[in-house]
């Protein structure tokens, strides 16, 4: 199956990075190399990206769509979290942009065998990287109850967590639950039918899988200020996330690193002292166009903030 993916906001992922030729970018979520293409298209002849994915499958694909700008691109099987230790690898002191996509490829999820979408059926994975000792299958048949009930609810939002909890728990006493429809159907036994008008009525829980089994939301807080720190003053970040979880650490952090000085109010002089390291480009997110979300649907969830370093 080969490697698509339809880039979400591109054209407004590159006007935010403010390209420039020469210019060096990272992408921490290469995927189908979408918006990759697109940084060293713009920045030719001179410009050079650094990139990662979690995902071998997604680094090999790249190097074909990539094979034009051969020379000007360094691709890394490695998490974008390990920022810090892939710009050493890379050479690289500043960068003067980067990007981080944060939704799943739509590779990912049409392939049906990873195992990542709650349409067809397939063994439980979820696993962008396949080194990952961790799967979906372990999470779903060896977490206890009160764990999987902690997921479903913070990391999925999901209104009859412990109903689904209790279900998976009860389901696996008489054997292991092996595959997504599986799950699917737990799932659509423990909620009302009413609460199943609106959307799939999985795709709560599969999200929450998700991020626990490749551990998404784990230290993105002190990447986005790695990556910050990482940037040439005037160099810009653009991030796009996909569910609220996401978008709320974002923001948060976005706020922390724009904000000054945070001593008592009381005190004459400042003695933290912390500096404002950004500008928000854009004080409100910016979502995908009503064309974009008709013709692709799952950029309906969209959001990108973009900052630029001071």
């Amino acid at each position: 199956m080969e490697f698509l993916h339809v880039p979400v906001m591109l054209e407004e992922c590159m006007e935010g990075l403010s390209l420039k030729n020469g210019g060096v970018y990272f992408d921490g979520t290469l995927g189908g190399a979408g918006h990759s293409s697109e940084i060293l298209k713009r920045t030719s002849p001179a410009g050079r990206l650094v990139a990662t994915d979690l995902d071998e499958e997604a680094i090999e694909n790249a190097k074909k769509r990539l094979k034009e700008y051969e020379g000007r691109y360094s691709l890394f099987h490695s998490d974008y979290k390990n920022f810090n230790e892939v710009k050493e690898q890379a050479g690289v002191d500043y960068f003067d942009g980067a990007l981080l996509d944060l939704g799943v490829s739509s590779y990912q999820l049409d392939n049906r065998e990873r195992g990542f979408s709650y349409l067809g059926e397939a063994r439980l994975d979820m696993r962008m990287n396949r080194d990952n000792p961790k799967s979906a299958w372990e999470v779903v048949n060896l977490y206890d109850k009160a764990r999987l009930k902690y997921i479903f609810s913070v990391y999925g939002e999901e209104k009859f967590a412990e109903n689904i909890a209790k279900n998976i728990c009860l389901r696996r006493e008489k054997s292991p639950i092996d595959t997504t429809k599986q799950l699917v159907e737990i799932i659509d036994e423990s909620m009302p039918y009413k609460f199943k008008q609106n959307g799939h009525p999985a795709k709560k829980v599969f999200q929450a899988i998700r991020i626990e089994v490749n551990e998404e939301l784990d230290g993105l807080d002190k990447c986005l200020k790695d990556i910050v720190r990482g940037l040439k003053v005037g160099g810009r970040l653009a991030v796009i996330t996909f569910h609220s979880l996401e978008d709320r650490i974002v923001k948060q952090t976005f706020k922390d690193l724009e904000t000054d000085c945070i001593c008592d109010k009381r005190l004459p002089v400042c003695v933290c002292g912390k500096k404002r390291e950004i500008k928000q480009i854009n004080k409100k997110p910016i979502e995908a166009s009503e064309s974009e979300r008709k013709n692709n649907p799952r950029s309906a969830s969209a959001k990108l903030r973009v900052i630029e370093k001071i």
